[in-house]
């Protein structure tokens, strides 16, 4: 019979990292991933001051700065006379002033690294697991399938699902997100950057077009752009063909012109079915839901990354000393849930607002131009720029590395 003690299924921020942690405390751990490398464009690059604070925790500050990257410390709406800043990173407190623009691969190669030098972790590639192992009401592991078609059965003390916004673990668990109405999708692409065009590099620019908007990541090299329109739109956008995609884009950017034909299959186009939910329940007896398959964030403000490394590492500091003990109660599991209830609702709040508000009346039609008040205010007052960025950058109740983790 193949054992652990704690089976992480999804190799993403959350499960990663909670992984890392895990081993860190002398807990056997097996994380499997159902890809054989985590190279997969347009997945949230954003690594947050929070989660880079953390990073410095755990000791792999140094590593993580060798990492390709460029920072993010701005965010707004672009004017006649430049860009009006609505939130302004770099007025919180140094060393932690803004948001690393980082490859996820990266990011998860420079955590799987970590892991791997810790005697009780293992990571399984190639590895997709297929349904929930029980006995009664309780989940005792996991069935996987390999590359091979291998079939197997991990059991487990615990398992924990990280495994995003289509959780199988969650579905066969018979837990139920509520649903929040969403009325965007987004579709990532990257176009070049000319060396002489000014800007900050890993700033922010959000373009207003007729009932679609356009924003724009200033990447080393490239824009990074994510075009958002409205919500099950995709099959008409693909229906209309490359040209007219390409259209579209100039039509809310005419400064991209010049480069838009870089775009040369819809196949580079990557759409992102928004959602945004979230579980009453995290857990079952010996299950425990994290980051996305515990609540789906929308891209807006880029900070589900962000709350699912926060969720694993409280996660971490709350089911160590149960697992050493050998056993996990859902007393144990729901003080995980009851951690980080607050963050989630707030920063589902936030972009449930900026949906309804903002982004809803332009794709309906309703609003052509940016909103007013806080473009007045932020240019009027201008250390109103910290609130947003902290709530982005930060979040409320940032969580910090366990101490048993720490080197």
């Amino acid at each position: 019979m193949e054992r652990t003690t704690c089976a992480i299924v999804g190799g993403g921020p959350a499960g990663m990292l909670l992984g890392l942690l895990l081993a860190r405390a002398g807990i056997e751990v097996t994380v499997l991933e159902k890809h054989a490398d985590f190279l997969r464009d347009f997945r949230g690059d954003t690594v947050h001051a929070s989660t880079i604070r953390m990073i410095d925790e755990l000791g792999l500050g140094k590593e993580f700065r060798k990492l390709p990257q460029s920072k993010l410390q701005t965010v707004g709406f672009p004017a006649g006379d430049g860009t009006t800043v609505l939130g302004d990173i770099s007025r919180l407190r140094p060393p932690y002033n803004f948001i690393a623009m980082v490859p996820q691969w990266d990011f998860l190669d420079l955590l799987a690294d970590a892991g791997k030098q810790e005697p009780t972790y293992t990571l399984r590639m190639n590895t997709e697991v297929t349904g929930l192992l029980k006995e009664g009401d309780r989940i005792t592991g996991v069935r996987y399938r390999t590359k091979d078609g291998e079939e197997g059965e991990l059991h487990a003390d615990l398992t924990v699902a990280c495994d995003g916004r289509t959780s199988l673990l969650r579905r066969e668990a018979g837990l139920v997100p509520e649903e929040f109405p969403v009325p965007l999708d987004a579709w990532w692409f990257r176009l070049p950057r000319r060396e002489e065009e000014t800007g900050e590099v890993g700033g922010i620019q959000i373009h207003i077009g007729d009932r679609e908007l356009l924003l724009m990541i200033n990447r080393e090299g490239y824009f990074q752009i994510a075009y958002l329109g409205a919500k099950g739109a995709d099959p008409k956008l693909r229906a209309e063909g490359l040209q007219a995609f390409r259209d579209r884009i100039v039509r809310i950017n005419p400064k991209l012109a010049d480069r838009v034909d870089s775009i040369e299959d819809m196949d580079d186009v990557k759409m992102l079915d928004v959602k945004l939910n979230r579980l009453h329940e995290w857990h079952r007896d010996g299950l425990l839901c994290i980051g996305d398959a515990a609540h789906a964030m929308s891209p807006v403000g880029g900070i589900g990354i962000n709350l699912a490394v926060q969720d694993a590492a409280a996660a971490a500091r709350l089911i160590a000393e149960p697992l050493r003990r050998g056993r996990v109660s859902p007393d144990d599991l729901a003080k995980v849930r009851k951690r980080r209830w607050l963050p989630m609702v707030v920063a589902q709040g936030l972009q449930r607002f900026l949906h309804a508000k903002v982004l809803a009346p332009v794709l309906q039609g309703e609003r052509t131009s940016y909103p007013k008040a806080p473009t007045v205010l932020t240019r009027l007052f201008p250390p109103l720029r910290a609130v947003p960025a902290y709530v982005i950058a930060i979040g409320v109740r940032p969580e910090h590395a366990p101490d048993f983790a720490r080197r």
